[in-house]
């Protein structure tokens, strides 16, 4: 099979398009025929050396895929072969032709949604539904959230589900340009950070009281400056370093209002678990029902892996950006 291989950690440069064997399902493993990956941040973390998990070089990128089943693997039910999912390969492997995933994370997918739609949502969308659900509890027309980093995948996802539950949303973006589509999905503000001063955007927003939830993907100063917008017993959620390591001790942080603070890391929520269901579920029929949009900003070749990296590293990218093994 072809596949984008990351011998050793640099720039996009280090991605190669390589002939290798195809991998072997194990137990509880299914193997795919792949249609498209999804490109994360997390894979620009990967490639860089800097992912908060361990990883294993060289390796295959790309934790975010849809395609057919092919093979199952030992003691795997529930799934046959031909079956069109979307999955989660937690090892990577996801920019090739082929690609071993776990059988519990399996996302089958309803023949209405096209098989790009399908490796476009599931990181990103079930990231935000378990930030505004399965951490925080459920937001509700009594929360006003503070999205930074609104204008990229994860920041319009809940951008949608939080203003679909009622919710009223501000957000932050760097990139002059990138608030429109966050707009246009119904947030409410969506501050400039390289012209404007966000703290005193969102306090005044927020007539001095603060946001009840703050969800950042900057770290770095962004995010030790976010916790002085919160209100008093708020929560504050991290799913990303983008701009560095934040301020180490978050215990000075959250002392001064009895903030909570979570760092989130989307594998750890449990396949089996009724929250995961949940999560799916609610996903997949909000794009059913055309209120939950899937942007895609740029389908690539295998090839063209690099490039894709470049361009998402470039900060311009509003929506989700894609592999494909077709040529």
């Amino acid at each position: 099979m072809k596949a984008v291989v990351i011998h050793a950690t640099g720039g996009p440069e280090q991605l190669s398009l390589a002939e290798l064997p195809d991998p072997v399902p194990g137990p509880g493993e299914v193997l795919l025929d792949v249609a498209y990956a999804g490109c994360n941040w997390a894979d620009t973390q990967v490639r860089l050396g800097i992912y908060p998990h361990a990883m294993t070089y060289p390796m295959v990128l790309g934790f975010e895929v849809s395609g057919t089943v092919a093979v199952l693997g030992p003691g795997v039910s529930g799934v046959k072969v031909g079956d069109r999912v979307a999955a989660f390969p937690e090892k990577g492997g996801a920019y090739a032709e082929k690609c071993v995933a776990p059988a519990a994370g399996l996302i089958a997918l309803p023949d209405s949604i096209g098989l790009d739609i399908a490796a476009a949502f599931p990181i990103q969308a079930l990231t935000a539904y378990h930030m505004l659900w399965t951490i925080y509890g459920g937001v509700g027309p009594s929360d006003v959230v503070l999205v930074n980093a609104i204008g990229g995948g994860v920041g319009l996802m809940c951008s949608q589900l939080a203003v679909h539950a009622g919710a009223t949303i501000i957000g932050t973006t760097g990139t002059p340009g990138k608030e429109a589509r966050a707009l246009e999905y119904g947030a409410a503000r969506v501050v400039l950070t390289k012209t404007e001063d966000f703290e005193a955007a969102v306090l005044d927003f927020t007539k001095g009281k603060g946001v009840d939830l703050a969800i950042d993907s900057y770290g770095a100063t962004m995010l030790d400056r976010t916790f002085g917008v919160v209100k008093k017993l708020g929560h504050v959620i991290s799913i990303g370093e983008a701009e560095g390591q934040p301020f180490k001790n978050i215990r000075e942080r959250i002392l001064p209002r009895s903030q909570t603070f979570t760092r989130l890391h989307l594998g750890h929520v449990d396949h089996s678990s009724p929250e995961w269901s949940a999560g799916i579920e609610h996903v997949v029929d909000g794009i059913l029902a055309g209120w939950l949009k899937v942007p895609i900003e740029g389908v690539f070749p295998l090839a063209k892996a690099a490039e894709m990296h470049r361009r998402l590293e470039g900060r311009h990218v509003a929506g989700k950006l894609l592999l494909r093994t077709s040529a």
